[in-house]
């Protein structure tokens, strides 16, 4: 049985940025209530007793937003004393991660991420120009040398991150530029994620709008330059890259977009209210809430809605298509009428599809390097 993994939004969707693509402030405008606010003390409280009554083995606790680090320090000291004083029968083993746009942490934040193992992921876009192109404070200012100040910090702590950076219409056009940057940067835990356009809008309609090839082109961009650092040695982690090669290998992706099916998720408001994803934390989705419902009665919601059901649909062309394997159909979210045409197939198709012709073989190179290493 794998872990329970829950994600956590403390603070809700409030941020200090006003990132000019954020999927969550979309899907803020998309529901009654907009945002939760902070969550109690007690509500969390309750969420670690259920967590470790329910887990089996071990229990993440996966912080995001919004921005979680404006639930403040405090919040999170009395998460974990909370935890190691917690009757803990079954010997669950805990972990902890956070992704944070970086613009609060100091030295005192990095001290703990530290003693407490943290997995800090930094949202990064790129370079300056890249990153402040969109990744603005609420004063229209950008935030670069204040993401890579909190890096110095993590790193003089020993803080184990990562970078994720979300690929709009500008970076794809950039793909080597970023990696030679992150390079050069030693940010060689990287995750790229397809910018999301708003709700019910056609896709590709933004400025920052992320379109099939530009999704390609950047794709293979960035797989050239990984291909030869891999093949000479030079360990590069790429999330994608990495989960292809797991397919490839035979085994289960941890990606879920790349598991064929959305997995048993649990997104958790400030207010306790539960969600099958955090691409779906709207009302028609409300799975119900951790103060008052049980994971167990939960899931039976889950069930009901059918939302992992309908992930299993694939359109016809995409079950006779050489990559199916590789594909999956990909994420639920990209294949919804709202960002794709009404046949169920993924907006990026034709995207992944010349990635993987181009790809594919020099994969395997890497898949049969580290195999015998």
């Amino acid at each position: 049985m794998p872990a329970l993994s829950l994600l956590i939004k403390p603070a809700s969707g409030n941020c200090n940025l006003r990132c000019r693509y954020c999927f969550y402030a979309n899907e803020q405008e998309n529901r009654m209530v907009a945002s939760y606010g902070m969550m109690s003390g007690d509500t969390m409280s309750c969420i670690v007793d259920k967590a470790l009554a329910y887990a089996h083995k071990e229990c993440v606790f996966n912080f995001q937003g919004g921005e979680p680090a404006l639930a403040g320090l405090d919040f999170y000291r009395g998460l974990v004393d909370y935890v190691a004083s917690h009757p803990n029968p079954k010997h669950v083993k805990t972990h902890y991660s956070i992704q944070t746009n970086g613009c609060l942490l100091d030295e005192e934040w990095a001290d703990f991420f530290a003693k407490h193992h943290f997995l800090v992921g930094i949202s990064l876009d790129g370079t300056k120009e890249i990153h402040d192109r969109y990744r603005l404070d609420a004063a229209g200012k950008g935030t670069f040398n204040r993401v890579m100040a909190a890096i110095r910090f993590l790193e003089k702590k020993g803080v184990d991150y990562n970078i994720l950076t979300v690929v709009t219409a500008q970076s794809a056009r950039s793909g080597q530029k970023l990696y030679q940057f992150f390079k050069k940067n030693r940010f060689t835990f990287q995750q790229y994620i397809e910018c999301l356009d708003p709700i019910g809008e056609e896709p590709g309609s933004q400025e920052y709008s992320l379109t099939p090839q530009r999704l390609g082109n950047f794709l293979k961009s960035v797989f050239d330059p990984w291909y030869m650092d891999m093949m000479a040695g030079r360990y590069v982690y790429n999330r994608y890259f990495e989960n292809l090669m797991m397919i490839m290998a035979g085994q289960w992706p941890e990606s879920c977009g790349m598991q064929g099916v959305c997995g048993r998720q649990w997104v958790i408001e400030a207010d306790g209210g539960v969600y099958p994803c955090d691409f779906y934390a709207l009302d028609e989705w409300r799975l119900g809430n951790i103060t008052k419902d049980s994971f167990e009665e939960m899931d039976k919601r889950r069930d009901k809605l059918g939302f992992m059901e309908w992930s299993r649909r694939l359109p016809e062309n995409c079950r006779l298509c050489q990559w199916r394997n590789l594909c999956r159909g990909g994420c639920r979210r990209h294949r919804e009428p709202v960002t794709a045409d009404t046949s169920g197939k993924n907006y990026f198709c034709e995207g992944y599809r010349e990635f993987f012709a181009y790809a594919y073989p020099r994969l395997e190179e890497v898949l049969r390097s580290y195999s015998r290493r």
